[in-house]
């Protein structure tokens, strides 16, 4: 009887999870997909967790528009392109509320501190309401 338990737990261990059966392979991540089918953040931390991620992509985009338009000004870029009109009008909207909060003498320079002020801004709000989001709830019993 102990050498027939012997060679069921060998095999077992050679098959991984074939002798647990599919319920215990969903529960651990072994089946179809594992954690990727049930998606990372989703699988962690709920609807939460999903939110926080859009929230991170936002702050992202939102930082990437104003450090281009940072760029555009410092290195001259040309306003008449539509790309370069576009993206500088974005940028300007977002740190409406930061522009002017230095006036150099050098107008790149204004624009380089006021919109570098409003850009760190942006990125610590945003992570620090994505970490708000992804902190660990306790459950209800």
């Amino acid at each position: 009887m102990a050498l027939l338990r012997r060679k069921r737990a060998t095999a077992d261990a050679t098959d991984g999870d074939a002798g647990r059966g599919a319920r215990a392979r969903d529960e651990d991540g072994g089946g179809r997909g594992g954690s990727v089918g049930r998606g990372a953040a989703a699988g962690v931390y709920g609807l939460l967790g999903v939110l926080a991620v859009i929230v991170d992509v936002i702050t992202g985009v939102v930082a990437l528009l104003i450090l281009l338009g940072i760029l555009f000004v410092i290195l001259k870029a040309n306003n008449g392109n539509t790309i370069v009109k576009d993206i500088h009008d974005a940028a300007k909207f977002l740190v409406g509320p930061f522009d002017g909060i230095f006036k150099p003498k050098d107008r790149k320079l204004g624009i380089a501190i006021n919109w570098g002020i409003a850009l760190i801004v942006y990125v610590i709000v945003g992570r620090f309401i994505a970490s708000l989001l992804r902190r660990p709830r306790a459950r209800a019993s």
